[in-house]
């Protein structure tokens, strides 16, 4: 019995040897099999191509970011060279990966922008394996002519138009001026792109340049000079600045007044012709060819611009506007519609406080470029076009606003907004602790020119369908 299991176990034994044998033999073959494959791969496909700076990167960098991230200019930092932009591959990447960088508010799935900054996959992939593997700069010879720009302008101006030296005091917080510049033009111009360039960033909070006829400057001249100038039954002044009066109505629902949001008596939206502007990442605007603005021959050139000086110390400011004149014939002349709600209140504490305004327009255009604008409170703003047919369609959604980068958004594609279409725009508001840059959540707050209380604005760029050649100038009706 005990020579049986003996024998048994003996036997067992072996055949576990010789199956771990033969197993080790076919793992031995299969590693080989899988060498030799992997050998004849590499001879078949060569490793994938190192990305570079000079090569990979700066083509996208040069196209899509140095109009911002160059020398004294509006980012913090320039990515003009590979030493630049060596020590920021990480944060570049992250930026791009999470599409921060380039910024750019509007819902991807509404509209079509000229003007949309954003990098294609391709794009990201290329930045995001740079920076995974080494950020390497490459061969030089690889390297594109770096983009040649005018000093601080992101256009070439044909003509630069500068207001005399204004000297913002010391801790100066709000100070809205109103500055005349004659252009001095003997005929009318068309201009297709404008951009406005602060003299001094840091007491520049924002600058708004309208087109103005000569003979309306001296009666503005007067009016502003007034110590209660745009004071009335729903504004009082402090300083140099506007609010609304605490007993002025109050209206949420612009769309439910008669006036779409204005205060009694005024519309909600009114005509202005603007050729450029200059908000927090306000970059120039660029109309498509055959659209521009006409100046007319002896205009003037009003600037609107709001100081806001942080500093101790006066700061001398010489803002400018620069000019770029169509060089294609002009079929369609633009103008715009400033559309507002004046009359909300925003409850202390409140996270998602709503407000709408709503404009009837009173004639057929060739809808161009959407601004929205809110102060640092803004939450998100949506634009609704409700057509004379009864079509709906959201033309405009910025679900995520910020305050410190407010855009122009340029349709890529143009069209006809019968006369009758009405413009629904709703606001949303974070007045709580929530939000970052939220100045006090403890306030109600109401309409006024100082950052720290709000603003409710869509703007409309629009033209009018008619050929310049049949029509009289839109600034003149």
């Amino acid at each position: 019995m005990i020579g049986r299991k003996i024998l048994f176990l003996l036997v067992t034994a072996i055949a576990a040897a010789l199956f771990l044998a033969v197993s080790n033999q076919e793992q031995s073959n299969q590693n080989n099999q899988a060498q030799n494959s992997q050998a004849q791969t590499s001879q078949a496909a060569p490793a994938p191509r190192q990305v570079t700076f000079n090569r990979d990167v700066a083509p996208i960098l040069y196209k899509n970011c140095v109009v911002c991230h160059r020398p004294n200019n509006i980012a913090p930092m320039s990515l003009m060279t590979y030493k630049e932009a060596r020590v920021w591959a990480m944060a570049i990447r992250e930026a791009v990966v999470e599409r921060k960088m380039p910024p750019w508010h509007a819902d991807p799935k509404v509209g079509e922008f000229l003007n949309d900054p954003r990098l294609s996959d391709a794009d990201i992939a290329t930045i995001d394996a740079w920076s995974r593997t080494g950020a390497r700069e490459g061969d030089p010879k690889d390297l594109p002519a770096s983009p040649v720009f005018g000093e601080g302008w992101h256009i070439q101006p044909d003509q630069i138009f500068t207001i005399p030296e204004f000297t913002v005091s010391g801790g100066e917080m709000d100070d809205y001026e109103y500055i005349y510049v004659p252009t001095n033009f003997t005929e009318d111009k068309w201009v297709q792109a404008a951009e406005v360039l602060p003299g001094d960033r840091r007491v520049v909070h924002h600058a708004t340049v309208s087109v103005i006829a000569a003979d309306k400057v001296a009666g503005k001249e007067k009016e502003n000079s007034k110590a209660d100038a745009g004071v009335d039954k729903y504004h009082y002044r402090t300083g140099k600045v506007l609010h609304l009066r605490a007993d002025a109505p109050v209206v949420d629902d612009g769309c439910s007044y008669p006036t779409g949001g204005g205060v009694p008596g005024e519309s909600s939206g009114y005509l202005n012709i603007v050729p450029g502007i200059y908000l927090p990442g306000h970059l120039a605007e660029t109309r498509p060819a055959g659209y521009a603005l006409r100046m007319p021959a002896g205009s003037y050139l009003q600037f609107q611009i709001h100081y806001s000086n942080h500093t101790s110390d006066d700061v001398k400011d010489r803002t400018s506007i620069g000019l770029v004149f169509a060089k294609e014939p002009v079929k369609h002349e633009i103008a715009q519609y400033e559309i507002w709600n004046n009359l909300f209140l925003i409850p202390a504490n409140d996270d998602n406080h709503k407000v709408t305004s709503c404009y009837t327009l009173p004639k057929d255009v060739i809808a161009l470029a959407y601004t929205g604008h809110m102060h640092f409170r803004g939450k998100s703003m949506m634009t609704e076009a409700i057509y004379p047919d009864g079509r709906h369609e959201i033309i405009l959604n910025v679900p995520h606003y910020d305050f410190r980068w407010q855009e122009t958004y340029f349709l890529r594609h143009q069209f006809v907004m019968p006369k009758g279409t009405r413009l629904v725009t709703t606001a949303y508001f974070d007045n709580s602790a929530n939000n970052a840059l939220n100045p006090d959540p403890s306030k109600a707050i109401r309409w006024g020119e100082p950052s720290d209380e709000e603003m409710m604005g869509f703007w409309l760029q629009f033209a009018d369908p008619k050929d310049v050649s049949e029509k009289s100038a839109v600034a003149s009706k």
